[in-house]
């Protein structure tokens, strides 16, 4: 610890000190319930910490998940809550979450997620253009050596070179399926 954390936190601990014993006189004649107040703001205070400490585990476990049904050629996929289905593939070996998206033609890489499957964006030439809702962006073309649970080889897809959200499934990969239905909450890939 520095110098100046330590004065930091030994004025904090000082100005703590003035308003609880300042805090304590005002209210000497009700102390028991000042401590019954205080013991319930501190629980409070603690359950929040351990809330957002424990966010990222909460949200996993609280997600719902694709299956996939290998001997089946099937794919379910439930709908998210925020109405949106998401499919985690994996793209050169590495776990990638996609969108999926019906209205989009190809398969895009957002740029983290290639750099994940063993592709340098800087490395790329961006010629292509692609229309989404915010617009036309750039994009690079790029082969992925494997991707999803079925072993599809030499699959051809897009790098985009603007801010995406979130990489996306698009046509090109879903028409390697025989159908595609959306029943009761969940989509079905079959092939």
């Amino acid at each position: 610890m520095s110098s100046i954390e330590i004065g930091n936190l030994a004025y904090l601990v000082l100005l703590g000190a003035v308003v609880g014993f300042w805090f304590l006189v005002q209210n000497r004649g009700n102390l028991g319930r000042v401590a019954q107040q205080a013991a319930a703001w501190g629980l409070i205070f603690v359950g929040v910490i351990a809330a957002v400490g424990l966010w990222d585990d909460i949200r996993s476990t609280v997600s719902t998940q694709a299956t996939v049904i290998a001997s089946e050629n099937r794919i379910e996929i439930p709908r998210r809550m925020d109405g949106h289905y998401a499919l985690t593939l994996e793209v050169n070996g590495t776990p990638v979450e996609f969108m999926v998206d019906t209205g989009a033609s190809m398969v895009v890489l957002t740029q983290e997620d290639a750099r994940r499957v063993g592709i340098d964006p800087d490395d790329l030439q961006f010629y292509g253009s692609a229309l989404t809702a915010n617009g036309a962006v750039r994009t690079a073309p790029v082969t992925l050596h494997s991707i999803g649970p079925f072993d599809d080889r030499d699959f051809r897809a897009w790098v985009n070179e603007g801010d995406l959200p979130q990489s996306l499934l698009g046509m090109s990969y879903l028409q390697r399926f025989a159908s595609v239905e959306i029943r009761q909450g969940e989509m079905v890939l079959t092939r």
